[in-house]
């Protein structure tokens, strides 16, 4: 029992221990280190004195007694020390005592036994004789220079933590300061900066076991490449472009998935403007010392990892200690924020398929993503893709494309000006660059009027743009029989999908993808909600093997335009800056989107992924647009019409649909049947028509104001009842003109 009570004692004064811990664990390793400098610089300072014989009668004593020991190479003592000092002051590794203790007791050898071979015998004392004696007598005078002078250097590695040849440290400080002069090109500087950064006391910088800085990868100014490029005939050349400043002669041939027949001509990549700028981050060792030591102040102990500069932002990742749970990093990043002096901070814990962490802090300045470099890098990969475009530049700098065959429809949501319109005109531009007219049809809706008008006249169009709700819910419509259409098509061809049945089909017989994309989605919600949701979640379920694909934007993340099928059905979701944290999560599931930066910042999350990605998106200035369209428009002319009455139908004739308006709003059922039953009744008000009918208030609204212009009724006037103008008898036929005679 006595045993076991003093071994249970003795546990729980472990456990007690280990939630205290030692007095000194509380201090940060900066101090640590700091105390053993100040002790090194001290006692070397003191023998130094005691060598001159001014440290009083203890002085003396500790002189005698070294000289005894050491002889006249008593002063190598104060300049390990001194050596010792200067490692703890400018150290930064974990467990740098050991390294230090054994590099400096290293250095007091080999100096004493170089003293014992140059200066003669006792020139070190019993100790250097001591160390010298076994060299001497079984290697010669050379080979024993050798060794001791190996040991020497060894001890300074070891005390510096140093590499002979610091060409990997010299480029990350190129990295960082890409403004400085490159000292780099006389060889005499570069020694010198060699040797200075060897002792690493100058500079005063801090060491790190590990730091990368990755800076973003240069674009290059220059056009697509060309392979074996023969000039066209003249009966067969592109119109040129509008603007004569353009070169018209660097085309690349299409390649597309299959080879279609078609004298499609895509624009010059020389229509399009470089990117422009560069970001700049900052001190970024600074910031990453920042970082480590705000977390080590509330008791978290981290490895700074490498550094990503990106077009917005720059990523500092680390890795924590074992044990330390993430939501202990997460919870301070308003700390981190204020340290920084940046805002906003957006943490990624962990990053995907890495186990890091990432900081995302926003650069001083940032660089416009172009959309000239990213074409280039699409065009040697267009092969991957069948309706590839690009997004722009992640937070390492690294192009980010998308296909949208694969998408199969995407979302894009933000704030007034986060950049939704540019990101349409970048999807837009890169298809219209690698798809002929054959291969790729679009059919565009804005409300707005004053985004997607400009690209009326380019040969991809299948009717103008459609600036009117009312033919967006037909244009919608005629998608979806459209859909049924080629589902009959491939039925009979006996193919899986759009892409099996093209393989197949002649020139004549190309099925073309379709594009609808709808600029603001929220309009169309407020005018005719339940229609536009009906034909939406009708394609985006199944239209993807038909080659029928969505793109929709909206500036009003809000549930009633986002609706829960819509947002079931349309899996690929791009997030731009958004006012609060419910909008985030109305477009993401999850919150994000408020940390943004705007001008393009985006949060692309496709549908196999289950974490967003940070993507700075493509700029596409309204010149570039117009250039593009000007050419594509000129090229067109004088080519016969590749849309058939039959494919322009939504625009040249209504089609009719159940619960829709043609352009009189007379000879549709549903008005009909409203009518008849006002007659018949006696009665008019909107909630009336709502219960009989199984209307939605705005539809039965619509009907009154449509009931009230034909003279069925009279206006409202206040709470009292709608007065009915025709009677049973003199009711007249749909369509023709009530006249009510006073």
């Amino acid at each position: 029992m006595f045993w076991g009570n003093k071994k249970q004692k003795k546990k729980k004064t472990n456990g007690e221990k280990e939630e205290g811990g030692k007095w000194h664990d509380d201090l940060n390793p900066e101090t640590k280190q700091s105390v053993w400098a100040v002790l090194s610089f001290g006692a070397a300072t003191l023998l130094l004195l005691a060598w001159f014989g001014n440290a009083g009668r203890a002085g003396e004593g500790l002189s005698t007694f070294f000289r005894f020991l050491f002889g006249k190479a008593f002063l190598v003592i104060p300049v390990a020390l001194l050596l010792a000092g200067i490692s703890f002051l400018f150290g930064m590794r974990r467990r740098i005592f050991g390294g230090t203790f054994l590099g400096a007791f290293l250095f007091l050898a080999g100096m004493l036994g170089l003293g014992e071979i140059f200066g003669g015998s006792q020139t070190s004392g019993y100790v250097g004789f001591g160390i010298a004696f076994l060299p001497l007598r079984f290697f010669d005078r050379t080979a024993s220079i050798v060794l001791f002078g190996a040991i020497l250097i060894i001890s300074l590695l070891l005390m510096f933590n140093r590499a002979l040849v610091p060409q990997r440290k010299e480029k990350e400080e190129e990295n960082i300061d890409e403004t400085s002069p490159r000292e780099d090109q006389n060889p005499k500087k570069s020694f010198w900066k060699q040797f200075l950064t060897f002792f690493s006391v100058f500079g005063g910088k801090k060491q790190e076991s590990v730091f990368v800085v990755n800076t973003m990868p240069e674009s290059p100014d220059q056009q697509l490449p060309v392979e074996n490029p023969t000039p066209p005939s003249p009966a067969q050349s592109a119109p040129e472009p509008l603007d004569q400043n353009q070169d018209t002669k660097a085309y690349k041939p299409l390649v597309s998935r299959r080879q279609i027949a078609t004298n499609y001509k895509p624009p010059s990549i020389d229509m399009l403007e470089p990117d422009k700028g560069k970001p700049s981050s900052g001190d970024v060792r600074a910031n990453a010392n920042i970082i480590q030591r705000t977390l080590q102040s509330f008791g978290i102990d981290v490895d700074m990892g490498e550094v990503n500069i990106g077009p917005s932002v720059t990523q500092y990742t680390l890795k924590p200690a074992e044990g330390v749970k993430l939501s202990r990093i997460t919870n301070l990043t308003s700390n981190l924020g204020l340290a920084l002096a940046a805002h906003p901070l957006r943490m990624e814990a962990p990053i995907p398929g890495r186990s890091l962490i990432g900081i995302e802090v926003p650069n001083k300045s940032i660089a416009f993503v172009g959309l000239r470099s990213l074409l280039t890098e699409l065009d040697e990969r267009k092969k991957e893709f069948q309706l590839g475009f690009s997004l722009g530049r992640d937070v390492t700098g690294q192009a980010v494309f998308a296909d949208l065959a694969r998408m199969p429809h995407v979302l894009v949501a933000g704030s007034t000006g986060s950049g939704k319109s540019v990101t349409i005109h970048s999807l837009l531009m890169g298809l219209l660059f690698f798809n002929p007219p054959e291969f790729l049809k679009l059919i565009m809706v804005d409300p707005k009027r004053v985004e997607l008008t400009h690209y009326n006249g380019i040969p991809h169009l299948m009717s103008p743009v459609i600036t009117d709700p009312k033919k967006a819910i037909q244009a919608l419509r005629w998608a979806v029989s459209e859909m049924d259409k080629r589902y009959t098509q491939l039925e009979a061809a006996g193919a899986r999908d759009i892409a099996s049945y093209n393989t197949d089909a002649t020139n004549e017989d190309i099925m073309p993808y379709l594009v609808i994309v709808v600029d603001e989605l929220a309009d169309l919600m407020t005018t005719y909600p339940r229609e536009v949701e009906a034909s939406i979640v009708r394609i985006a379920q199944m239209a993807r093997a038909v080659g029928i694909h969505l793109v929709i934007s909206t500036q009003r993340p809000s549930v009633d335009v986002i609706t829960g099928l819509i947002k079931a059905n349309v899996p690929a979701r791009i997030a731009l800056q958004t006012v609060s944290q419910i909008d985030s999560r109305t477009i993401l599931d999850m919150a994000g989107a408020e940390k943004l930066l705007g001008k393009g910042d985006m949060l692309y999350i496709p549908a196999d992924a289950a974490k967003p990605r940070r993507i700075q998106g493509v700029y596409v200035s309204d010149g570039e647009v117009k250039r593009v369209v000007r050419y594509l428009a000129h090229m067109s002319e004088g080519q016969e019409d590749v849309i058939t009455p039959s494919e322009n139908i939504f625009a040249n004739a209504p089609v009719s649909f159940n619960g829709s308006f043609d352009e009189d709003d007379t000879d549709n059922e549903i008005y009909e049947e409203a009518r008849h039953l006002v007659i018949e009744t006696g009665k008019a008000s909107t909630s009336f028509l709502q219960r009989r009918l199984r209307l939605g208030y705005a539809r039965a609204a619509r009907l009154m104001d449509v009931l009230e212009e034909r003279g069925v009724v009279g206006p409202a006037d206040g709470a009292k009842p709608r007065d009915i103008l025709v009677s049973r008898e003199t009711s007249a036929p749909l369509g023709a003109e009530e006249v009510h005679e006073s």
